[in-house]
């Protein structure tokens, strides 16, 4: 990848978002000291790596990111370290830039997962609107994944009986049928149930059940 990697002059643009960071991971000293200047003008934090090796070193950043990414890259290529990263850094989306880009290349990227695939020149008001989704994107997926956390927080307080009682509650079983499932009077059922709303801070029977899918508890088909 070479150095004319973007087209525009660079101008100061508003510092609104020094908490938010773009990582760029580039072999081409010319195109990183580019982006960096870029992005740092733009009010985002900056963090660049001339390999993928030397960005996986780098402690994960629990904040709002973006990755822009080149393609082709002695060793670890750029499409290699997608896949790696794909499963754990959700939160991070992927811009691709290259000036080596062919059809089944970007189609591989964005079914990957990639939420752009750029070709060189790229004017520089492209770039900062590819960056500016990818980190609303990542935004948007820290608060889920927060959300998410305190779920399982709440959850960890069930006792073993009362996560089996709303693994049932949430499939469509009655308080009856709850019982003769495992073994107790449809009053304890109720009683069980009472604690699994309080303890998960439910406010209504369809509140349990967004959470309980949110929680990964998936809806079966009773017998």
């Amino acid at each position: 990848m070479n150095s004319s990697l973007l087209r525009g002059s660079l101008r100061p643009l508003p510092m609104l978002h020094a908490t938010q960071i773009v990582f760029v991971v580039d072999d081409d000293p010319s195109v990183r000291e580019a982006l960096e200047s870029l992005i740092q003008q733009a009010g985002w934090q900056a963090r660049v790596f001339a390999s993928a090796h030397e960005f996986l070193s780098y402690p994960r950043a629990l904040v709002p990111s973006c990755l822009v990414l080149d393609v082709t890259m002695p060793g670890l290529s750029g499409l290699e370290l997608q896949s790696l990263i794909a499963g754990e850094r959700i939160d991070m989306p992927i811009i691709f830039i290259t000036g080596y880009a062919d059809v089944p290349m970007t189609v591989k990227a964005m079914k990957a997962g990639a939420v752009e695939f750029l070709t060189k020149p790229v004017p520089e008001q492209v770039l900062i609107a590819a960056i500016d989704s990818a980190i609303a994107r990542s935004r948007v997926t820290l608060e889920q994944e927060k959300d998410v956390q305190a779920l399982r927080s709440l959850y960890s307080k069930l006792t073993p009986r009362e996560r089996e009682v709303m693994t049932l509650v949430v499939r469509g079983f009655l308080n009856k049928q709850v019982g003769g499932e495992l073994g107790m009077a449809e009053i304890t059922v109720k009683a069980h149930r009472g604690q699994v709303m309080r303890k998960m801070n439910a406010a209504s029977f369809a509140d349990l059940v967004n959470m309980a899918a949110r929680l990964g508890i998936a809806p079966a088909s009773k017998r």
